[in-house]
């Protein structure tokens, strides 16, 4: 770790530290590391691996059979497959190896693995995340809102943070962000979370109607309140430094249960809760872990440069969704 010494206003020396943002050398996440530990009670998950034909997803399915957590089933180019596992010494005995020639293709038999029953889990493999999410979102929907949920470690927070959502629900409204905040508390709940406290996060900790984010917030804080959203401690609007630092929210004079002790950041859009993940994983050294909540089966959507702590915890959160009970519709209905 190295630090940089700067002379700030009124002659006061500080010095910056510096993430080392390796993330090979990502820290062992002990809190992470607990779901996979938990999820190692269950059988193996049947798991179909969607363009498995390149090298970190084969490691990343491989390691996650290694741990007992996956039976893995692989879909893609059969030859190119089979090459690459010779190279990197893995053994294909007792996999089943399911051949495509495009993408497409490698989809619609994932899908149909899933729809047979044959597996009970999707991972996307080197596919870019449209091309999975549009036909799986046209074949494998449920009476639940689909959405994304990132489960973070990071070293400065003292529990994990589940951020939701960076991948699926690009600009939600009101009544979408009520059923993707409801996926990410009956997931945290699930996790052992028994009352998560949730922030609805904007730019500002006030309501000012030219930012439509701090009115969505406002009214998510009150259907909490009203029983509209269960299980869970709601505050907005809040900014980030609030919702993370009690002393900020002290500073600035907020009275919040949330402040300081968040457990679920609800970002205003896709774009924000992208960018804030990726912004804590590669400047503040956390390690996330991703998975979609609300289709017929859970779905792992690992980034292709994800560390392999990543993997596994992602593997892990969809054994545990599969066997302890995945998030069902009856607690996330949109408002009436």
């Amino acid at each position: 770790m190295h630090g940089l010494n700067i002379c700030p206003p009124h002659g006061r020396q500080q010095q910056i530290r510096w993430i080392n943002v390796d993330r090979e050398q990502t820290p062992a996440s002990p809190k992470l590391k607990a779901f996979i530990d938990l999820a190692r009670q269950y059988p193996p998950l049947p798991l179909a691996v969607v363009n498995a034909e390149e090298t970190h997803v084969l490691q990343g399915t491989m390691e996650a059979r290694a741990e007992g957590l996956v039976a893995p089933v692989l879909i893609g180019n059969a030859d190119a497959i089979r090459r690459l596992c010779q190279q990197l010494g893995f053994e294909l005995d007792g996999i089943p190896l399911l051949d495509s020639r495009s993408e497409a293709e490698a989809v619609q038999l994932g899908i149909d693995q899933v729809l047979r029953g044959k597996v009970s889990a999707l991972a996307k493999g080197w596919i870019h995340t449209d091309a999975l999410m549009r036909p799986v979102l046209a074949a494998l929907r449920t009476g639940q809102r689909i959405s994304h949920v990132f489960v973070a470690e990071l070293p400065s927070y003292p529990k994990p943070l589940f951020i939701t959502d960076a991948a699926i629900n690009i600009a939600p409204d009101l009544t979408v962000k009520t059923a993707i905040l409801q996926n990410a508390i009956d997931l945290a709940r699930l996790l052992g979370v028994v009352q998560p406290r949730v922030a609805a996060l904007s730019a500002v900790e006030v309501v000012k109607p030219v930012i439509a984010s701090t009115i969505d917030a406002a009214c998510l804080s009150k259907m909490a309140d009203r029983g509209q959203i269960k299980h869970a401690i709601v505050d907005g609007p809040l900014a980030f430094d609030n919702a993370i630092s009690a002393e900020a929210a002290r500073i600035k004079q907020i009275d919040s249960p949330v402040a300081g002790q968040v457990d679920i950041l609800l970002a205003p859009d896709l774009n924000a809760a992208n960018i804030l993940a990726k912004d804590l994983e590669y400047l503040a050294g956390a390690t996330l872990a991703g998975i979609v909540i609300g289709a017929k089966v859970p779905i792992l959507l690992p980034s292709r440069s994800d560390p392999p702590m990543a993997r596994l915890v992602a593997a892990a959160l969809a054994v545990l969704m599969h066997n302890q009970g995945e998030t069902t519709s009856k607690t996330n209905a949109p408002p009436e």
